[in-house]
């Protein structure tokens, strides 16, 4: 039998040493195991948005789309019946008042003209100037009779201190003066009637003798300056008298049209501020309501709802050089302010939800999140009106997502 050259006392002595190291390294690493996912399932703070509740001013506007129109649209007409040139302008031409002939209309062909006609137009000519001669002398004869009284009253006016005439023949004398200048004024009316028949009598037999005279020719010109808006007769063509031959206005003379709803219409109010946007440009051109309809009407929305809606007008405030590139029945969007305050207690809207028929909020308060439970007013819809719940400096959460909870560990993400 070998005999070892280590003592047994020794061997035994080096095993347990290292079984005890094994031991204190098998411990540490379920102790660190541990620390580890205890660690890793520790909450920690959630990161949220805040927003400071402030005081300042609050407007409500109500947001509808709308569309420019020119306020005053003149639609000429043919005057006559007869036949129309062509009309050589286009929408966009600008017109002068009483300068740029639109276009011209002749007369139509003459009817068939007989001895027998033509013998009464020249009959009604005849008497018309007959009747002129009569209204003539008749002026003449009231003349001469308003002279004499005239006369007559002013010697009684002369004799009146003398007392050689009475009170009753005085005023007598005074009435007949002031009646025989009515019958002047009225025999001047007359002469002028002749004056028109004949003239009217002349033009009935122009019409049927020489109807394409250039006296029967009728020139159309502008009414107003601006510019063609629309051309609804451009051909040449027979019209009658009335027909619509095209439209006329100013592009500067604009005005906005919006169809507010009628439960909106009720809060606007004459010189409310307006602010147009969507029109093309960069900012909001600035308006003013002028005018908020009496009658509604009802209009089939998108989804097929009728509605009741109201047209509401409103007038450009200085618009700028810009704005003039808008056009008659252009796109836009209104938005009319409602209700104003100049100071009131203002939370951002995107930190408000609704629990039940309640608005609560989750506050900043220590590091923690609290539910408190606000008393709203109105809102613009990025702001609303706090009128309890909240005071001045409080940072509230936005947005807080579903995790959040009264008492949540929260901690404000840095916004870069």
């Amino acid at each position: 039998m070998e005999t070892s050259a280590t003592p047994p006392w020794e061997t035994k002595k080096k095993t347990v040493k290292r079984g005890l190291l094994r031991k204190l390294l098998l411990w540490g690493f379920f102790i660190g195991l541990i620390g580890f996912v205890g660690y890793g399932l520790k909450s920690k703070p959630i990161p949220v948005e805040t927003a400071p509740v402030t005081r300042g001013p609050l407007t409500v506007s109500v947001l509808e789309e709308g569309k420019t129109r020119i306020r005053n649209r003149y639609v000429v007409a043919a005057p006559v019946s007869g036949q129309m040139r062509r009309i050589a302008l286009k929408a966009g031409d600008e017109v002068k008042a009483n300068e740029t002939v639109l276009t011209v209309i002749e007369p139509g062909l003459a009817p068939l003209l007989d001895s027998r006609s033509q013998a009464q137009a020249e009959a009604v000519i005849a008497g018309a100037n007959a009747a002129r001669m009569q209204a003539d002398q008749s002026l003449e004869m009231a003349r001469t009779s308003a002279q004499f009284a005239r006369a007559s009253w002013d010697r009684v006016k002369s004799n009146a201190s003398q007392g050689s005439i009475s009170i009753t023949d005085r005023e007598g004398i005074e009435r007949e003066a002031l009646l025989r200048e009515r019958e002047v004024r009225a025999g001047e009316f007359k002469l002028k009637v002749a004056d028109f028949e004949v003239e009217q009598a002349k033009a009935a037999l122009l019409q049927l003798t020489a109807p394409s005279g250039s006296g029967a020719i009728v020139e159309v010109k502008a009414p107003v300056s601006g510019c063609v808006l629309k051309v609804q007769q451009e051909s040449a063509l027979i019209v009658a008298a009335g027909t619509a031959l095209l439209e006329i206005g100013d592009p500067a003379d604009l005005e906005i049209e919006a169809e507010i709803l009628s439960r909106d219409a009720v809060s606007i109010r004459q010189g409310a501020e307006v602010l147009v946007e969507q029109w093309g440009g960069e900012s909001p051109l600035k308006a003013r309501v002028r005018r908020i309809e009496p009658a509604a009407f009802t209009k089939v929305s998108a989804l097929g709802v009728e509605e009741q809606r109201v047209i509401v007008l409103s007038d450009l405030d200085s618009p700028p050089e810009t704005a003039r590139a808008l056009g008659d029945r252009y796109r836009v969007e209104v938005r009319v302010a409602i209700w104003r305050e100049a100071d009131v207690l203002l939370v951002p809207s995107g930190a408000l939800f609704r629990e039940g028929r309640e608005w609560k909020t989750f506050s900043l308060n220590a590091g923690k999140a609290v539910k408190a439970t606000v008393q709203t007013g109105r809102t613009d819809g990025k702001s609303t009106q706090v009128i309890d719940g909240l005071k001045p400096g409080d940072l509230v959460l936005m947005h807080p997502p579903d995790v959040v909870t009264d008492g949540s560990d929260v901690v404000q993400r840095v916004v870069e």
